[in-house]
């Protein structure tokens, strides 16, 4: 995976949790050009690896633009990005990588809930741009937490509904009149997840292909019943506690102890670890089933009982 340095040009506060960050290259390059939907991964101040939409145009740029929520549960990536990475803070970012591309028709239905706007704002710009026909339905808990609000009212004015449901679960908003007929058009969603199983259980009787959907929490690196357990590093005889809400990886990271990582969502492979004892509760999606006895994705799964003995 190619890296750059990247240095903190600007910031700019979109809402009271929503921070958007421009990045600019160090050193004078020419920075990979990428389509709407498209993300990269910043190596955040804390050392977190995290993967962020990119907002702004990507056909010739002279920067990168992210939107990053402070999550209330932040492990280290979203809150360091907010409290450390001011202007003129370097940061290691990956060439940019798009798992959620637009497709080439002419209707489309752009669906946002919350910070999934980002990746939909791109490509609702993108697509004006070339004349196609674009429909977005905004959801938040608030206007004040509604990132590119303004932007987007301004923009597609008539072709935009948007709803706050201040939170309550007797407040959301009804799709039925949106999706409960299949049509020529195709539907991209991002957002958290009840909103993905929504949109999903409505839309199970359209044609395939035309309900794309960006999951940006892919893993629950934490889990509620998540407990503490032990790491023993073979090769330094080293043993770590690993809490019941860190990653192994996060773990390590703690203790000093390096090891490579990228996406940190158990999807890249890049920390694929060799496990010599213990017994693994994998929950990344990138190990083949033949491969599970004897690794472990150390960024996102865990122990199921008991000490790790790993290959570090």
């Amino acid at each position: 995976m190619e890296q750059m340095k990247m240095r903190v040009e600007s910031r700019r506060v979109l809402t009271p949790g929503i921070t958007e960050f421009t990045l600019v290259p160090v050193e004078d390059i020419t920075l990979p050009t990428f389509a709407p939907g498209a993300h990269v991964t910043i190596e955040t101040p804390s050392g977190a690896m995290r993967r962020y939409s990119l907002v702004n145009d990507g056909d010739a740029p002279e920067s990168y633009v992210v939107a990053i929520k402070r999550e209330p549960q932040s492990r280290g990536g979203s809150a360091s990005m907010h409290d450390d990475a001011v202007e003129g803070t370097e940061l290691i970012v990956e060439r940019p990588e798009n798992d959620f591309p637009l497709t080439d028709v002419q209707k489309y239905l752009l669906i946002a809930g919350g910070i999934g706007v980002t990746p939909i704002y791109a490509m609702a710009r993108h697509l004006e741009k070339r004349g196609k026909l674009v429909r977005i339905i905004y959801l938040s808990r608030s206007e004040e937490d509604a990132a590119y609000l303004d932007e987007l009212k301004s923009q597609f004015d008539g072709r935009i509904i948007v709803h706050h449901d201040g939170g309550n679960p007797d407040a959301i908003y009804d799709f039925w009149d949106d999706l409960s007929t299949p049509r020529a058009t195709h539907v991209f969603c991002c957002g958290p997840k009840p909103l993905m199983e929504e949109v999903k259980a409505l839309t199970g009787h359209w044609p395939e292909g035309r309900i794309h959907f960006e999951d940006f929490k892919p893993v629950d690196v934490v889990r509620a019943d998540d407990t503490a357990f032990d790491v023993e590093l073979k090769k330094t005889g080293v043993t770590v506690t690993v809490p019941a809400d860190r990653s192994i990886l996060e773990a390590l990271r703690d203790a000093g102890i390096a090891t490579a990582s990228s996406c940190e969502s158990g999807t890249c492979g890049t920390c694929k670890t060799k496990l010599l004892a213990g017994k693994a509760d994998h929950r990344d999606m990138a190990l083949m089933d033949d491969e599970k006895a004897n690794n472990i994705m150390i960024c996102v799964s865990r122990s199921l009982s008991g000490k790790l003995v790993l290959d570090l």
